[in-house]
């Protein structure tokens, strides 16, 4: 019995059914949202130092063996992206506290952000892939619920076109699943990928690896499939962005990272081919759109799109070191993603606008700010010693050892142009002087959604961000212990055997005998 890999999902599910208990009672809920996350980043660290110690951790629901129940497992891979989880779903919750408007927090704000984080925590901890999809679904109605929250005009038009092509993607991955379990009786990932293996019909199983690919790929925005992001990300309320900012499009990233090391490992190919490249069309279009951009939200969302094509570069490079490249990328861009989200909701807050150009003079006002807002930015620009250098420069190194020149120049030029991005934004929101149109500052102390003034409330909004610019200073401190984790990770998917073996216990053996046949036989002169 290993309780820690179920508690992630436990926790919020029960911290969001108490608050539904509440919802008369604003306080309650409000108290339930710090002390719900608070359990859920505590359950974390102990699945992370649990996994840390042991390398798997499996729990068979109703004592079913697999491939027969369902299984929750966690490795490192797992328990890194939940603890983020955890530390993400915390912040928002002391952010939202300050920013939540009141008629939001009467129509289940807190019991939609449980919600969501517990489709997060089983997503990256579900061992069958039909409940991959289950939780994919629990996101996606619970984002859509948080989209919506207001019913502003602008709202609605980005919730369509996040919807429609969330569905698609859904539409995609449910006929994908249904004909893999069709063709391999199975539902089970690691018994998949024994099955997979030893597949007669090899040219279903690439047709199938194509429609997973697109599937995740929609769900991460990735080329050509992302013009949902930016259409809808800067809509909603700023934590509803920075937690869909910071998490969600990561969870399609980790599908596609567990599903070709594990299932599609023999299938990559040609497709390694075709990610590599959407990989540097990903990087190139995103970073292009968010220097056309003069809105501080829109700047950030397109630059989720520009990141999330260095996260694929490391799944596409398919080696240990890129892998773990891969998944230094997604952290850092976790942590530092969600604090420029965060920060640009303290500048509207401050100056009552997203328009950069009617913005200014944040430097000498906030002069703290202005120093969260240098860390996070520069650490997405890749600077040293933040967290965003050392995930390139392993990228970068993955790229070259693997003969990869040419991406790897494009994710090069892309970092420059990140930072022409993230200089435009200082520049405009805090170097250069407040223009005269925005009278923000000559008026009284403005007050918030609820009616609560801004003082009273400003060290809430602080409190998250301080600790997020810190967490990308400590990465980048901390690098050589990060890296570590990170070469476990990359050693770990590389090596599905380990996985499986978990999973399938002595039911694994014999097809794993077979599976290591094959590949000898395949590696011989």
């Amino acid at each position: 019995m290993n309780p820690e890999v179920a508690l992630p999902i436990l926790v919020p599910l029960f911290s969001g059914a108490v608050s539904l208990l509440f919802w008369r009672s604003r306080p309650m809920q409000r108290f339930i949202a710090v002390t719900g996350n608070l359990a859920l980043l505590i359950v974390s660290l102990w699945l992370f130092v649990s996994t840390h110690q042991l390398g798997y951790i499996t729990l068979q629901m109703g004592d079913w063996p697999a491939p027969f129940g369902i299984t929750l497992v966690a490795d490192m891979l797992s328990a890194v992206m939940i603890l983020l989880t955890a530390i993400i779903g915390l912040s928002m919750g002391i952010y939202s506290l300050a920013t939540t408007a009141q008629g939001h927090e009467k129509f289940g704000y807190y019991p939609l952000l449980h919600l969501m984080l517990a489709g997060v925590a089983g997503a990256f901890l579900t061992g069958d892939i039909f409940n991959l999809y289950v939780w994919f679904e629990v996101m996606l109605v619970a984002s859509f619920a948080l989209l919506i929250l207001g019913g502003e005009r602008a709202q609605m038009e980005g919730a369509i076109k996040y919807v429609t092509m969330n569905l698609l993607a859904s539409v995609i991955f449910l006929t994908a699943i249904g004909l893999l379990y069709g063709m391999v009786g199975t539902l089970n990932m690691a018994d998949i990928a024994l099955r997979l293996d030893m597949a007669e019909h090899q040219g279903m199983v690439e047709v199938l690896a194509v429609m997973f690919m697109v599937a995740f790929g929609i769900k991460a925005a990735a080329f050509p499939l992302f013009f949902w992001l930016p259409a809808s990300y800067h809509t909603p309320p700023v934590a509803v962005s920075a937690l869909f900012a910071g998490l969600l499009t990561k969870v399609g990233v980790y599908a596609l990272f567990r599903v070709f090391t594990l299932m599609f490992d023999q299938s990559m190919g040609y497709l390694q081919d075709i990610m590599l490249w959407g990989a540097a069309l990903t990087m190139v279009t995103g970073v292009l759109g968010a220097a056309a951009q003069y809105e501080f939200r829109r700047i950030l969302s397109f630059h989720i799109v520009s990141q999330i094509g260095y996260m694929l570069l490391g799944l596409a490079l398919y080696t240990p070191l890129a892998i773990a490249g891969g998944v230094l990328a997604i952290a850092h861009n976790i942590v530092v993603k969600t604090n420029l989200f965060l920060i640009s909701g303290i500048t509207h807050r401050l100056q009552g606008t997203h328009q950069l150009k009617k913005m200014g003079g944040l430097y000498r006002e906030r002069p703290w700010l202005a120093v969260a807002f240098f860390i996070s930015a520069f650490s997405l620009a890749g600077f040293p010693p933040l967290s965003g250098f050392f995930a390139k420069f392993v990228l970068v190194r993955a790229g070259i050892e693997a003969g990869a020149y040419a991406v790897t120049a494009v994710a090069l030029a892309v970092g420059l142009m990140t930072l022409y991005s993230m200089v435009k934004v200082w520049n405009e929101v805090f170097w250069k002087t407040l223009p005269e149109d925005n009278c923000i500052l000559q008026e009284p102390a403005p007050a918030g959604d609820d009616g609560r003034l801004v003082k009273p409330s400003l060290w809430l909004m602080y409190l998250p961000v301080v600790v997020l610019a810190l967490g990308s200073v400590l990465i980048g401190i901390f690098a050589e212990p990060v890296m570590r984790v990170m070469e476990t990770i990359g050693e770990q998917l590389m090596n599905p055997t380990d996985y499986i073996r978990a999973v399938l216990g002595e039911n694994a053996d014999g097809g794993i005998s077979l599976l290591e046949a094959e590949v000898q036989e395949g590696s011989g002169p």
